[in-house]
C-alpha cells in the first residue's frame, strides 16, 4: 500500500522479481568469497550433500531439477577442489555416493558462520513478528515453486 492506494499486482510481482534477482547476485558473490573457484551451484550442491550425509549425483539432479550433465560438471569441480569424494554405497558397491571431505566440511562450516552473521546484521532491526512473517512468506514461496517453472538461466 502506498498512500492508501493499492499497489497493482503486476507492480508487486515486478518488485519481487527484481529483489530476488538482487538476492541471487548477492548469494553468488557470497559463494565466491567462501571459495574463489566455487560457483553458487557447486556450493549449493556441496551443502545438500552434507545435509543428506551423502547422496548420489542423480539425487542432486532430481532434487534441484538440474540436467545430469550440469551436476556432473559441478561435482567434478567439487572433486577437483578436494571438497567432495566418492565412496561406494554400503548396500550396493556399484553405486557411488558423494560425501564432503574434511576440507569441504570446513568450507561449509566457515560459510555457515559467515552467512549467519551476515543475516543477523542485515535483519538486526527487524521485529520478531516481521522475521516470523518473512520466514513464513519465504517458506510459502519456495513450497509453491516445486514445479520448477521459473527460468533458471545459466547455473553458474
Amino acid at each position: 500500500m502506498t498512500g492508501g492506494a493499492e499497489v497493482p499486482r503486476e507492480a508487486s510481482v515486478d518488485v519481487i522479481q527484481r529483489e530476488l534477482t538482487a538476492f541471487a547476485r548477492r548469494a553468488r558473490a557470497a559463494a565466491a568469497r567462501v571459495h574463489p573457484e566455487l560457483p553458487l551451484v557447486s556450493y549449493t550442491l556441496l551443502a545438500h550433500i552434507d545435509e543428506q550425509r551423502g547422496c548420489r549425483a542423480t539425487d542432486l539432479a532430481a532434487h534441484y531439477l538440474l540436467d545430469k550433465s550440469t551436476v556432473s560438471r559441478q561435482v567434478a569441480t567439487l572433486e577437483r577442489l578436494g571438497l567432495v569424494e566418492r565412496r561406494p554405497a554400503p548396500d550396493d558397491h556399484r553405486v557411488q555416493v558423494l560425501h564432503p571431505t574434511e576440507a569441504g566440511a570446513q568450507v561449509l562450516a566457515t560459510a555457515q558462520t559467515n552467512r549467519h552473521a551476515a543475516y543477523q546484521e542485515r535483519l538486526r532491526d527487524w521485529s520478531a513478528d516481521d522475521l516470523a512473517r518473512f520466514a513464513a512468506y519465504l517458506l510459502r514461496y519456495n513450497t509453491a515453486g516445486t514445479g520448477g517453472s521459473l527460468p533458471t538461466g545459466n547455473p553458474r
